[in-house]
């Protein structure tokens, strides 16, 4: 696993958010697809007619961002000059990963026209490889659409005014790099929902993968990796939930301070104040101090 994840993850000082915008980028997903032989395969998995590309055809140009404002996608990457491909996996349905597709496709872009030196302002002809933009879904919507559109989703289906056509992939072939993750997800939701999120967990889902021949090469070569990934995701979700919960905390107490005040200002005594506001004397006289000072 990176070193700048394990920094991150346990950098208690971080913001909770921060720490979930870098951890998700080490996911399973991006980490198997980070390996030219498995991004080969996926290739493969999405155009298995063409039986001459090899690792060295392929170009991966994933936007790594590293900066907590800016944006990343799951995997991109270009076959020969002639075609861009970026992949998107989700397990919970959002009709705006369309719209996030599009954004990733012109930050791509963007990329390329530098790495290859093209002056978008000039007026020679630019030079585009063709996108192909899709998303491997796991999650348990039974309405299942082959494709998504940005113009059919959000302009009523008017394709002149633009359009982003997303292929929705679901399960892939028997035994592709696709349909492998895809089992993979659904055998760690198993293990997820009778061991709970723990190290315990992770380790039954790599036991069973590899016994079952899912992504099991990966697994053998890259195991402490992706307990460590997976421990990291844990981890940060039980943070974010923290924090979360403690906002709310300090939110709802904000506002008892503010209705204390008014209440107070209101000629209201004390001690119904804090009938009011479910609290004892010396909390609402807290409060007013604060306010006060």
């Amino acid at each position: 696993m990176d070193q700048e994840v394990k920094t991150i993850s346990s950098d208690a000082e971080k913001r909770p958010e921060q720490v979930a915008k870098y951890t998700a980028k080490d996911s399973v997903f991006t980490s198997l697809f980070r390996e030219p032989k498995y991004l080969l395969q996926l290739y493969q998995a999405l155009h298995p007619e063409d039986r001459e590309a090899t690792e060295d055809s392929i170009t991966n140009v994933t936007i790594t961002n590293v900066l907590l404002d800016q944006f990343y996608n799951d995997v991109g990457f270009q076959v020969r000059e002639k075609l861009v491909i970026l992949v998107e996996q989700q397990s919970s349905w959002s009709i705006n990963i369309v719209v996030r597709c599009l954004l990733y496709l012109a930050q791509t872009y963007q990329e390329y026209f530098t790495d290859t030196k093209q002056n978008i302002y000039g007026s020679r002809k630019l030079k585009l490889p063709k996108p192909e933009v899709c998303v491997i879904y796991t999650g348990s919507r039974k309405t299942r659409p082959e494709y998504l559109s940005l113009s059919k989703e959000f302009f009523d289906g008017d394709a002149s005014v633009l359009d982003v056509k997303v292929r929705m992939i679901y399960d892939g072939q028997d035994g592709d790099i696709i349909n492998q993750y895809v089992n993979f997800t659904k055998i760690y939701n198993d293990q997820v929902r009778q061991y709970g999120r723990t190290r315990e967990a992770v380790m039954e889902t790599i036991r069973i993968c590899k016994d079952r021949n899912v992504l099991a090469e990966f697994f053998s070569e890259r195991e402490k990796e992706v307990v460590d990934i997976m421990m990291t995701l844990f981890n940060e979700e039980y943070i974010l939930k923290t924090y979360v919960e403690s906002e709310k905390q300090e939110a709802a107490e904000k506002t008892k301070i503010g209705t204390a005040q008014r209440l107070y200002e209101m000629g209201i005594s004390v001690q119904d104040i804090a009938k009011a506001c479910q609290a004892t004397v010396e909390t609402v006289e807290q409060w007013l101090s604060l306010v006060k000072a």
